[in-house]
């Protein structure tokens, strides 16, 4: 039997990133309008001093965005899948980064170490 999709469009993905595996300090979050389209608008939001999953003002921005977009399902990580920095932004292309030293040597999936 074949098992449907049941996901509504469009669609968001939201991921986590920090400095390591229990503080994200980095949420991104992407509008998919459709199954066969590359993801849309995607904002961004920061922050320094508090996880970004405890901060209530930009809980609010993040939920006015998915409004905005019509949002129908949500598809999120469940953990914290890597550096905030962004390659070649951030740091030079082909570097890790030189802020984050926990991920340099880990899988940002599953975070076991590199053999």
């Amino acid at each position: 039997m074949k098992r449907q999709n049941k996901t509504k469009y469009p669609a968001a993905t939201i991921a986590f990133y920090g400095p390591d595996d229990q503080h994200a300090t980095k949420v991104v979050v992407a509008i998919v309008p459709t199954p066969e389209a590359d993801p849309g608008p995607m904002r961004k939001w920061m922050s320094g001093l508090t996880d970004v999953r405890a901060d209530e003002r930009i809980r609010r921005q993040i939920q006015a965005f998915l409004r905005e977009h019509g949002v129908q399902s949500v598809v999120a990580t469940d953990r914290i899948i890597g550096c905030p920095h962004e390659e070649g932004q951030d740091y030079p292309e082909g570097m890790r980064c030189p802020l984050c030293s926990f991920w340099s040597n880990r899988d940002r999936f599953t975070h076991e170490q590199d053999k």
